[in-house]
């Protein structure tokens, strides 16, 4: 799995180390630079490769959004800020999140799995006739179960399925089930693999068996219904 190497730019002692230990538990977080001066990072974004950086708002000298502007070149941005009346300026400087402090775990590897996503999003496409170097490993994701982080591998997922205030995230033979929904799974699911068939189902594509009638089967014998709304999506997804 390809890191995203990041740099964080923040004058408080206290955010380094809270990003500092989310990221040791995130394989593709790869912490390459530490400035506690915007002016700081200058010199580091000219001499490095740097693909993420976590940006205080609120330092001396220079504040984060103006070094934001004057990079001709920003790597992807992540604000990290305790002043939520800046997230609108952030956003409109095409900031990739915006993390209020104090912030949980959860909400930091949402971010930077956005981050990660947008990344992959910017690599250039293969010449014609070069075929594109496979990945070390497959993409992977965190989900909350009994009050445990699990690395999940997303070829591994057969389906998921709305359970109340709950999604089980079924895998071949078992399931975890993490106090999340549905849709918030749908928007971080990559769209070529993962869609949805019914209101309380997402099923992963290559984990299709057959289609018989209005009922979907998995290779793992589990039979699923294809809720009416969803027909002619279902339909012109497998075509």
């Amino acid at each position: 799995m390809a890191k995203l190497r990041s740099l964080i730019i923040d004058d408080e002692p206290l955010a380094h180390k809270v990003i500092l230990e989310y990221a040791r538990d995130i394989p593709f977080i790869e912490i390459a630079g530490q400035c506690y001066l915007a002016t700081e990072a200058f010199s580091i974004l000219n001499e490095q490769k740097i693909d993420l950086a976590f940006l205080d708002i609120n330092m001396p000298k220079i504040q984060g959004l103006e070094f934001l502007r004057a990079l001709n070149h920003p790597p992807i941005v992540i604000i990290t800020s305790a002043y939520e009346e800046y997230a609108l300026e952030g956003f409109e400087l095409d900031v990739c999140d915006y993390l209020l402090k104090p912030f949980r775990f959860s909400r930091f590897l949402k971010a930077v799995s956005k981050a990660y996503e947008a990344h992959q999003l910017k690599r250039p496409a293969p010449a014609p006739g070069i075929k594109e170097p496979e990945t070390e490993e497959p993409a992977q994701m965190f989900i909350k179960s009994d009050k445990r982080f699990i690395q999940v591998s997303l070829p591994d997922i057969f389906y998921l399925e709305s359970y109340g205030n709950y999604v089980k995230v079924w895998l071949k033979e078992e399931f975890h089930l993490t106090p999340r929904t549905l849709s918030g799974f749908e928007e971080e699911l990559p769209e070529r693999d993962f869609f949805r068939i019914h209101k309380s189902y997402i099923i992963q594509r290559k984990h299709i068996d057959y289609i018989e009638g209005n009922t979907l089967h998995l290779k793992n014998g589990k039979a699923l219904p294809i809720g009416k709304s969803y027909r002619q999506q279902v339909r012109e997804l497998i075509s």
